[in-house]
């Protein structure tokens, strides 16, 4: 209840705009993309506490280090270990098929900025549990964030990154210049 008041108090003085599809009805993987500020954070939990989507969140793990830890975990954050990122990617599908029930956010442009290609783990999470990918985003051109479609992976890595490109193409983050286009390593390498 605080979550969704809270949610609704910012949307009342935000600048920003919330436009979005209606909520996944099953457990997603969530992209939040471009991801080019700390205030896509903000915006991320404001979707989703006004959509009363149950979600976490992967952060680096120097988030959750002393007085931080239990307020990122209460926000619904995951540590991820930057030097073995395939266990990030074991550990949320073993949650998954244990049962546990949640959208899991993910931004695949990573750290904001330093890098030309999207991290995979977001593909490989949905296609090894089945959890279909929802398109959120932020657009600064338009002031407007939100929740665009969800899409099923289809395993054709050129074809589903082509439907998200397309989906993102007209999406311009906070800080533009740090945006990186929706392509993965393994595009590249075909």
């Amino acid at each position: 209840m605080l979550r969704r008041l809270a949610a609704r108090a910012f949307w009342t003085f935000s600048r920003w705009k919330l436009v979005t599809q209606p909520a996944p009805s099953r457990p997603t993987v969530l992209i939040g993309a471009p991801h080019t500020s700390n205030w896509d954070f903000i915006l991320m939990l404001s979707i989703a506490w006004s959509q009363r989507i149950e979600v976490h969140w992967l952060g680096k793990n120097s988030l959750f280090r002393g007085w931080r830890n239990p307020i990122m975990r209460g926000l619904g954050g995951i540590p991820v270990d930057r030097s073995d990122p395939s266990r990030i990617v074991a550990e949320v599908i073993d949650r998954v098929h244990a049962g546990d029930v949640f959208g899991l956010v993910v931004t695949p442009d990573g750290t904001r900025g330093g890098h030309t290609d999207w991290k995979s783990g977001f593909y490989r999470i949905a296609q090894k549990t089945g959890m279909p990918v929802t398109l959120g985003y932020v657009d600064r051109t338009t002031m407007t964030t939100g929740l665009g479609p969800t899409i099923d992976i289809t395993g054709d890595v050129v074809a589903d990154m082509d439907r998200i490109r397309a989906f993102y193409a007209d999406k311009a983050g906070i800080r533009p210049e740090k945006q990186v286009e929706p392509r993965l390593r393994e595009e590249f390498d075909r």
